[in-house]
């Protein structure tokens, strides 16, 4: 056993920030490779993590992406199209904290290959669902997100073991540009496949054949335990005192709590709910956004005279090609100038993160508003101004993850994470596209049945999503107020 011990410690009195090793004590076969080179195999460890977060989001922008036709499939209202987002966003909110309780106790591995394959099979499932079992359709939808979930919660913290806050900031980033990268794949694996097929069921038989391939990546290359990598921990492993991993090692002077009592703590961090009350906001204008702008655009081309009305099963897709482009843009670009702005202003505040967000999303607010202001009028202005909307958006992901992981204690991450998912999206995208849905069907039904009304009801609908955005932005300005107090408890 001593001898395990000190193999388990080896690298890390070496200089090095890694390990890891089997449940029963002994070492994994692929962990000889870390040990030999632990930054590579970390930067392995990632590109899986990264490869799955790409599916994880396909599977949720298929959907927006051939709305047009699968309303038309179905025969749906607004309401009923929005209500497709919704029930999959409260399943998936809903089984966040499950999973946070799980990640915080179980092996992290064995939960995110039981996700993959569980919302893979389900998304292949719905490719055969018919048009007379629109429930069934819905019921899928809401499966998916339970293995989203999945996903979501687990994968951030995995990272947040491998990397000290130096790097993790640009990891971590690295790691959520794949949000709006599978998003935008999302919309244009879905209107491509369906313009290729003439069915759009085939959008969803594509990313079942790719949670395969991140299933089997995650079997061979991630380890079965992975040991979490803070200056506390390099301290007691040099001083000779750290636990097995198959031990379970409390590195940072914590007991084990339930999670009634980490919800609790939790409570009383003002950084974290602040801060989760701004991603809340964040969330109810991307899931608006996600899910109704390429159908508004439609809309809006409808109007001006550009397109024809869509008559028949086939809809022109193109909105959505040109929207999944615009969000894999804007997405890369933002995140990578979020992680360096905030690398930058660290250096001359401590309030630099929570600043970001809020400027951020004062602007993006602003940009949406004009678009939607301009939409009947000129459509190449509309598409200029949702992109800096979704550009400055897309600058909070990694900061907003890398507060969390900061002014949460390691010990309480997972089930941080769970709660901050479920917050944001019970009062943020769970409600806002069947919101949007139902306040159109509302406009239209006291108006007399036309195109102008059509485009007028998603128009006026959606600019609530500007002053959620404003909200936001007041949150995260907030959250500059306590961030240091809470930082340094924190490390204490």
């Amino acid at each position: 056993e001593r001898e395990d011990t000190g193999l388990l410690l080896q690298p890390l009195l070496e200089g090095q920030n890694y390990g890891a090793a089997a449940a029963d004590g002994t070492q994994c076969p692929s962990v000889s490779v870390s040990r030999n080179n632990p930054a590579k195999r970390d930067c392995l460890v990632v590109a899986v993590l990264c490869f799955g977060n790409l599916i994880n989001f396909i599977d949720w922008f298929i959907v927006p992406g051939i709305l047009l036709d699968i309303q038309k499939y179905f025969g749906l209202s607004d309401g009923k199209t929005g209500l497709l987002q919704t029930v999959f966003t409260l399943c998936y909110m809903l089984a966040a904290p499950i999973f946070g309780y799980l990640g915080d106790r179980y092996n992290r591995k064995i939960i995110l290959g039981a996700g993959i394959f569980f919302w893979s099979g389900v998304t292949l499932g719905s490719s055969f669902i018919t048009e007379s079992h629109y429930r069934i359709f819905v019921l899928s939808r809401g499966l998916v997100g339970i293995g989203s979930a999945s996903y979501s919660t687990i994968a951030p913290t995995i990272i947040a073991d491998l990397f000290e806050e130096g790097k993790r900031t640009t990891v971590l980033s690295i790691f959520y540009i794949f949000i709006p990268v599978g998003s935008g794949c999302g919309y244009m694996l879905a209107a491509g496949m369906a313009k290729s097929t003439g069915d759009w069921h085939w959008a969803f038989r594509v990313t079942p054949c790719m949670g395969g391939l991140a299933l089997l990546l995650l079997i061979l290359l991630i380890p079965h335990r992975i040991q979490r990598k803070t200056a506390a921990h390099r301290a007691l492993s040099i001083s000779g005192t750290i636990q097995r991993a198959d031990e379970k090692p409390d590195v940072h002077g914590t007991a084990d709590t339930t999670w009634c009592q980490d919800v609790g703590s939790l409570a009383k961090n003002c950084s974290f709910v602040c801060s989760s009350l701004g991603l809340t906001a964040m969330a109810f204008v991307t899931g608006a956004l996600g899910m109704w702008m390429p159908l508004f655009l439609y809309r809006a081309q409808v109007v001006q005279g550009i397109v024809p009305p869509c008559l028949q099963e086939s809809c022109n897709s193109s909105n959505s090609l040109i929207f999944g482009g615009i969000t894999i843009g804007t997405g890369i670009l933002g995140i990578i100038a979020g992680a360096e702005a905030a690398r930058r202003l660290r250096k001359t505040s401590n309030k630099a993160d929570p600043l970001i967000c809020a400027t951020s999303m004062f602007i993006s607010a602003l940009c949406l508003y004009i678009a939607l202001m301009v939409a009947q009028m000129n459509i190449l202005s509309t598409f200029f101004f949702i992109a800096f909307g979704e550009l400055f958006l897309s600058v909070n992901w990694a900061v907003v993850t890398d507060i969390l992981l900061y002014v949460v204690t390691p010990r309480r991450q997972s089930t941080a994470i769970a709660l901050q998912i479920l917050v944001s999206h019970l009062l943020g995208d769970a409600g806002s596209p069947y919101l949007i849905g139902v306040i159109s069907n509302a406009i239209q039904a006291k108006n007399i049945p036309s195109l102008q009304w059509s485009f007028r009801s998603m128009q006026y609908s959606f600019i609530i999503c500007a002053f959620v955005g404003v909200f936001g932005g007041g949150f995260f300005l907030l959250t500059s107020f306590y961030i240091e107090e809470d930082r340094k408890e924190a490390q204490r």
